[in-house]
């Protein structure tokens, strides 16, 4: 189906997808209560009763923009720890590698899943339910991760320290900058895991 002068219309999920794009760039740059429903719909050029056809409420665009996030979180981790031949240890110090690479000066303002539960930190909103279930499952990774490698006698205590280090990675980059502490989010992680080779 096309418009007028040819160009194609979108389809319902494409609109969809368009519409949370623009939402990720307002909510995560400029806070999710600050941005109404009305901006969001001028800035990606759609109707309000189109946005409310493709969302029932604000609430309902905030969990689908958190759910978003959270898709793309969970690929850029996979991807960053893929099993490639890397031993464990590789693949956790090639995380950390993402991470500063993540977290440069223009890419990042913060973690977007402690954003939205600093926003709305009632455990009954789904925003709120979906970011604490991204954080869970990296945490499981992490666990993961760390029983993989050898001659680590608590592989739970590890990932602990290891999400500990992520998530004052995040947290000390929005406040003190790319060459605060975060910058030894990597040498921190490779400190506290165990060295490979015989031993």
């Amino acid at each position: 189906m096309t418009e007028q002068g040819g160009s194609r219309r979108r389809t319902s999920a494409e609109t969809r997808e368009h519409v949370l794009a623009v939402v990720h760039d307002l909510f995560y740059w400029q806070g999710i209560r600050a941005i109404g429903v009305d901006k969001i719909a001028a800035e990606a050029g759609v109707a309000p009763t189109t946005l409310y056809r493709l969302f029932a409420s604000k609430d309902d665009l905030i969990a689908a923009y958190v759910e978003r996030a959270d898709h793309g979180y969970r690929e850029w981790f996979t991807q960053a720890t893929r099993a490639d031949g890397r031993s464990a240890r590789e693949r956790i110090l090639a995380l950390f590698d993402a991470l500063v690479v993540q977290i440069q000066p223009g890419n990042c303002r913060g973690c977007p899943f402690l954003m939205a539960l600093a926003e709305y930190p009632d455990p009954e909103v789904a925003g709120h339910r979906l970011a604490v279930a991204t954080k869970a499952w990296v945490h499981a990774r992490l666990n993961e991760l760390a029983r993989e490698l050898d001659r680590v006698d608590d592989p739970a205590l590890l990932a602990d320290h290891l999400t500990l280090i992520m998530e004052g990675t995040y947290a000390s980059v929005q406040a003190l900058g790319i060459d605060g502490p975060a910058r030894q989010a990597r040498l921190l992680a490779e400190t506290i895991l165990p060295s490979e080779g015989a031993g």
